[in-house]
């Protein structure tokens, strides 16, 4: 999956927990986080951090590839 909006990763990282069939507080407490944290980085994940972002992925079995963009691909706008 090419991830291009915070917005996508906030639907990965839900869906996937559903699909593990984990709670909300379940996957909380695996990564040290509380429910109403996880809840906020689902629904706005642009505050999550990176230390954030890598305990999610590796709890939830997700992978993160950073590959150069290919020439003529849309640039990031920040």
């Amino acid at each position: 999956m090419i991830i291009v909006d915070t917005k996508q990763i906030g639907a990965l990282l839900q869906g996937r927990r559903k699909a593990l069939g984990f709670s909300q507080t379940d996957l909380a407490s695996r990564v040290d986080l509380s429910q109403n944290r996880l809840s906020e980085l689902e629904s706005r994940p642009e505050t999550l951090t990176v230390e954030q972002l890598l305990a999610l992925l590796n709890v939830l079995g997700i992978e993160m590839t950073l590959t150069e963009r290919a020439a003529g691909k849309r640039k990031a706008e920040w």
